[in-house]
C-alpha cells in the first residue's frame, strides 16, 4: 500500500487554498495529508488544511529554521513548501533532508539573486534576458533625476520597492497636485511627486526602490516547473489584458522564461512575469515560489502542484505539454470557509521554538 504525502505550506497567500485542492485531487490518486501554519488564525489556508496551527511571532529567521525542522520531524513532513523566511530555509535544505523532507524551493543561490530587484536586473539582462530602464533610488534627488530622465523620453515613472512580492508599494508618480481627483472612487496607484519628494525628506530612514517606466499591458507570467537537473518540465504562460485572462504557448514569452529557470537554477515551482515596454517583452519580476494563480493552469489540463512534489520525491513528471489551452477567462472572489473556533495562541520558549499546539 502506498502511503500517503504529507505537506506543508507555511504562512502561504489565500488562493493556494487551490493549490491544497489540486494536491488533495492528485491523477494518481494519491492520499495527501496537508498542513499549514499561518500568523492569521482566520486565513482560509489554515481551514482548508488536514493540520492547522499559529506560528510563532517574532522569531528571528535562523530561528524560524529550528521551528521549521522541529515540526517538519514532529510531523513527518515529506514535502515543505517554504514561502516565509525561504531564503534562510533553503540555505538548511541538508538539515531538513537529514529528518526526511524535501524542499520545493530553489537553491540558496538563486533564492538570493531575486530577492533583490535591482540585482535580479542586472543578472538576467547578463544572459541575454531584455529588462526596463531601471534606476535604484535611495533619496528625493535620485528620485527626481530617475522621474525627469524617465519623463523627458515620454515614459510614465512608477517605483516599488527593490525588495518585495504582490505589487506591495507599487506606485506611479504623477505631476499632477494632489486634489479631490485623488480621493474619488476606489484608492489608485497614483501619487504626486511632490508629496513622495516631502515624505523622503521627512523620513528618518533612506528608501530602497526601483523607478522605471510604467510597462504596458498584456502582462504574461509564466509557470515554470524546473528539475534538480536544470531542465524545465512545464513552462506555460498566463496572460493579463485589464480583466481578461487567458494562456500562451508562445516563444517570446517562454523563452526567456526558461532560459531565467534554467540559466539560475530555479528548481520546483516558479513564476516569471514580463510586460511590453514598447513593441517587445521585458522582464516584470521573478517569484522563486509557486504563484497564486497557478492552479489556473488546471484549465489548461494540468495539475503543476502533484507535479512538483512528485518531482521533489524522486518521481520525475517528464517534460509536461498542456494537452489544449484554455478559453479566456476572468477571476472573481467566492466565499471559502473559515475554522469555526480560532486558533490558541502559541507560546514561544526560551530558546526561540513554539510550543507545539493542539491542531483543531
Amino acid at each position: 500500500m502506498v502511503s500517503r504525502v504529507r505537506v506543508w505550506l507555511n504562512r502561504t497567500y489565500a488562493e493556494n487554498v487551490f493549490f491544497m485542492d489540486q494536491l488533495r485531487r492528485n491523477p494518481s490518486d494519491r492520499a495527501v495529508e496537508i498542513h499549514a501554519t499561518h500568523g492569521d488564525p482566520d486565513s482560509p489556508v489554515l481551514a482548508a488544511a488536514d493540520t492547522a496551527d499559529l506560528e510563532p511571532e517574532g522569531l528571528s529567521p535562523a530561528a524560524y529554521v529550528e521551528f521549521a525542522l522541529d515540526l517538519c520531524a514532529r510531523r513527518g513532513i515529506d514535502v515543505f513548501v517554504p514561502r516565509l523566511h525561504q531564503a534562510a530555509i533553503v540555505a538548511h535544505r541538508a538539515e531538513f533532508e537529514a529528518v526526511g523532507t524535501a524542499l520545493l524551493a530553489p537553491p540558496p543561490e538563486a533564492v538570493a539573486v531575486f530577492q533583490d530587484k535591482a540585482i535580479a536586473y542586472e543578472a538576467v539582462q547578463a544572459i541575454g534576458v531584455p529588462v526596463p530602464p531601471w534606476w535604484r533610488v535611495r533619496d528625493a534627488d535620485e528620485l527626481v533625476t530617475a522621474v525627469d530622465e524617465l519623463e523627458a523620453a515620454g515614459h510614465k515613472a512608477c517605483f516599488k520597492p527593490v525588495s518585495g512580492a504582490g505589487g506591495v508599494g507599487f506606485r506611479v508618480v504623477t505631476r499632477a497636485p494632489f486634489s479631490l481627483l485623488h480621493l474619488n472612487g476606489f484608492p489608485g496607484p497614483y501619487v504626486p511627486l511632490d508629496l513622495v519628494v516631502e515624505a523622503m525628506r521627512q523620513a528618518e530612514e533612506p528608501v530602497d526602490w526601483l523607478v522605471m517606466p510604467r510597462l504596458e499591458q498584456p502582462e504574461v507570467s509564466v509557470d515554470c516547473l524546473t528539475g534538480p537537473d536544470n531542465l524545465v518540465r512545464l513552462a506555460v504562460g498566463r496572460t493579463k489584458n485589464g480583466r481578461r485572462r487567458g494562456f500562451t504557448l508562445h516563444e517570446q514569452w517562454l523563452e526567456p522564461a526558461r532560459r531565467i529557470a534554467e540559466g539560475f537554477g530555479l528548481h520546483y515551482l516558479s513564476n516569471i512575469q514580463f510586460r511590453m515596454f514598447g513593441d517587445r517583452p521585458v522582464l516584470m519580476d521573478v517569484n522563486t515560489r509557486p504563484a497564486g494563480g497557478l492552479h489556473q493552469l488546471s484549465l489548461c489540463g494540468v495539475n503543476a502542484p502533484w507535479a512538483a512534489v512528485r518531482l521533489a520525491l524522486g518521481d520525475d513528471p517528464g517534460e509536461i505539454t498542456p494537452p489544449f489551452l484554455g478559453q479566456d477567462y476572468t477571476v472573481v472572489a467566492g466565499p471559502r470557509p473559515l475554522r469555526q473556533f480560532s486558533l490558541p495562541q502559541q507560546r514561544v520558549d526560551s530558546v526561540g521554538l513554539a510550543a507545539e499546539v493542539v491542531s483543531l
